[in-house]
């Protein structure tokens, strides 16, 4: 299975929207909460350029995006194979 990373912040409803999809599907990630920022979000924004926004989800070191970005691979059947499914 994939390794899955998610950058989020608390009351971030995109961010839940996000991890409820990766939970439906029984994939387990890694969550690096940024609400106050720090150095994950440094992280984030290096590994992300140009993106500040959350959630911002990487599998394994690719960066899909954010809950839209995901929602679409779901939606056009590309999720499972990136997640090893």
């Amino acid at each position: 299975m994939a390794k899955v990373e998610i950058y989020t912040k608390a009351w971030c409803g995109y961010c839940a929207r996000a991890k409820a999809l990766l939970t439906d599907k029984g994939v387990a990630f890694e969550e690096y909460d940024i609400t106050m920022g720090g150095p994950k979000r440094d992280e984030m924004l290096e590994r992300a350029p140009g993106r500040s926004t959350v959630p911002q989800i990487f599998i394994d070191s690719q960066h899909i995006g954010g809950s839209d970005d995901l929602g679409a691979l779901n939606r056009d059947g590309k999720l499972d194979a990136l997640l090893g499914l």
